[in-house]
């Protein structure tokens, strides 16, 4: 895939819920109130002003000052702790439980923080491009009751053989993965897969 038709994709999965609060390319690697920068742009394709491109629907504000968006960018920086992303949601967003749209791609995240399950609202996840080597962290987000699109490619976990099998079983509502449909095929293949998988294991259990 493109650059220029991954742009575009996120672009439009994140216009699904307005558009995003752009925090990316700001060589953020920590979200603790004092790291992150103050301006940032509500332009998808321009981090560096406040000005909307010709045609892009502008970002309104609150009394608070807080943007009325449930999609947030925070893409292309040097992010591996997600300790304070819920200080960081709340922090810019009017409605921070209604977050919808998060892009965490390209970062340096090693794990699927328990914190993303808080986000109870998230109907898109975008984590391609870190550095997550633990594939069962994915089961962590089988409680988000409306993710229904997802990107993990680009990480570790990518090259393990049950790699698509594995998540599309932790995640039974999901409707898109690394930008391509799943099919109804992979569901019943994933699913045949979850019950050798626990056939398996309760073999060798009662081995022991």
């Amino acid at each position: 895939m493109t650059f220029h038709l991954h742009a575009v994709m996120v672009s439009e999965g994140a216009n699904m819920c307005g558009a995003p609060v752009d925090l990316s390319f700001k060589h953020i690697s920590s979200l603790a109130g004092n790291h992150i920068p103050l301006r940032f742009s509500t332009a998808p394709y321009d981090a560096w002003t406040e000005e909307h491109s010709s045609g892009l629907r502008p970002l309104k504000r609150n009394s608070e000052k807080k943007y009325l968006s449930c999609s947030l960018r925070l893409n292309n920086n040097n992010i591996s702790d997600l300790h304070d992303l819920q200080k960081t949601v709340s922090h810019f967003l009017a409605e921070p439980s209604q977050l919808a749209w998060l892009d965490l791609s390209f970062n340096k995240i090693s794990h699927i923080d328990q914190v993303l399950c808080e986000l109870r609202d998230l109907r898109v996840l975008y984590l391609h491009g870190n550095s997550i080597y633990i594939l069962s962290e994915v089961d962590r987000l089988g409680v988000l009751p409306h993710l229904h699109t997802i990107t993990l490619h680009g990480n570790v976990i990518e090259t393990n053989k049950a790699y698509r099998n594995r998540v599309i079983s932790a995640l039974p509502r999901l409707k898109t993965m690394d930008f391509s449909a799943v099919t109804r095929q992979e569901r019943v293949m994933a699913k045949i897969w979850h019950h050798s998988n626990n056939r398996s294991r309760s073999s060798k259990e009662n081995l022991q």
